[in-house]
């Protein structure tokens, strides 16, 4: 069985078109969910940030959606398997998505390869490009589902993240948080985290983030922002 164990929940990922990456797990990790009640994880996958993001807060009430009918399978049964049970998977694009209630807090790791060559597996394409879920309509989705103080946190690439910041500053959303990502201190950074809101700020909270050392072993920085997570660490 393709599966991912970790401290207090295991990942079963037969079915799901994209596995348990570093980048989801920075993104469960790094996303700030301390006052929130509800949460809402847009593009589930295997379910892995609504878990990381329930282990870190249990009183939160977790919705997941998810389009790709596969990946639900494996969402539901890694949930089901879980200590916390009762996060709701729903099967259904984001933009037919509903909820008479808002969410403190939406976390995606988002479909990004909007250039890119589109891959034979017509599930990958889905879940790695931008075909069903434009940077737009996962703003809009946001602004539908949220409160004026409620944070949007996703994580993608430099090119790709200022396209987003772009079209989100566009629709009236702000940039709080920004972290800086490196692989190694000698490679430029891969990645960007990053936290919105509808709320004007005043200054942003930058950081920096390298995930391994010259040698191949975690830093410092990342042991401490994922440890609690991973099963050796």
């Amino acid at each position: 069985m393709a599966g991912f164990a970790f401290k207090q929940f295991k990942v079963q990922q037969n079915n799901t078109a994209m596995k348990v990456s570093t980048d989801g797990i920075l993104l469960g990790a790094w996303a700030n969910i301390g006052d929130a009640s509800r949460l809402l994880d847009i593009g589930t996958g295997t379910g892995l940030l609504a878990l990381m993001c329930k282990q870190r807060n249990q009183s939160l009430a977790i919705d997941a959606v998810e389009i790709d009918e596969q990946a639900v399978k494996d969402a539901r049964t890694n949930i089901k398997n879980s200590p916390w049970p009762d996060i709701t998977v729903h099967q259904c694009a984001i933009q037919d998505f509903s909820s008479e209630t808002k969410f403190d807090v939406v976390i995606s790791n988002p479909p990004y390869f909007n250039h890119s060559l589109h891959s034979p597996d017509s599930a990958r394409t889905k879940a790695r490009h931008t075909v069903g879920l434009s940077f737009s309509e996962l703003l809009s989705a946001f602004i539908r589902v949220s409160h004026s103080h409620s944070a949007l946190t996703v994580i993608l690439p430099c090119i790709e993240a200022d396209i987003f910041t772009e079209h989100a500053n566009v629709m009236g959303l702000h940039l709080h948080r920004v972290c800086h990502v490196q692989t190694t201190p000698t490679k430029p950074v891969s990645r960007r985290l990053m936290a919105f809101s509808l709320i004007p700020n005043k200054s942003m909270c930058v950081s920096a983030l390298c995930v391994r050392n010259s040698d191949n072993t975690y830093t410092p920085e990342y042991i401490t922002l994922c440890q609690n997570f991973y099963l050796k660490m």
